[in-house]
């Protein structure tokens, strides 16, 4: 398996602070929620550790959830969708995980209805850059 199999990676030009700034506006522009945003690094240094930037921000379509967890409520271990902004080699990155990978795990979920998830995780991921 390779990364791009899982992962829908951009860099974008903005500042990290900026780049998550503008992955919440695309997230709120698409109608999802907003769970929570874990700071790594803060959380890290908190442990004495060092890190570079690197945040988690969780989102949710509770349409597409709902659907999900329908048909198999273990579904919940893939969720929620997650953005990331980081760090990397001088870069700032924003990667989301793609949701087609539940198909595999799950098989009860047609690729086609993972594909909508992910369309909207990579619409999301593009306006953000």
């Amino acid at each position: 398996m390779k990364i791009e199999d899982f992962a829908y990676i951009v860099e974008t030009e903005k500042s990290f602070d900026e780049a998550v700034v503008s992955v919440l506006r695309a997230v709120d522009k698409k109608g999802w929620a907003l769970f929570q945003v874990y700071d790594v690094r803060e959380r890290l240094a908190a442990k004495g550790f060092n890190q570079k930037p690197l945040k988690i921000i969780e989102i949710c379509s509770g349409k597409y959830a709902n659907q999900f967890l329908n048909k198999n409520r273990l579904i919940s271990l893939c969720m929620p969708c997650k953005i990331n902004v980081l760090e990397e080699n001088e870069k700032v990155k924003i990667v989301g995980m793609k949701p087609t990978m539940i198909s595999q795990f799950f098989p009860e979920v047609d690729r086609k209805e993972a594909e909508q998830v992910e369309t909207d995780m990579i619409e999301m991921v593009d306006n953000a850059r």
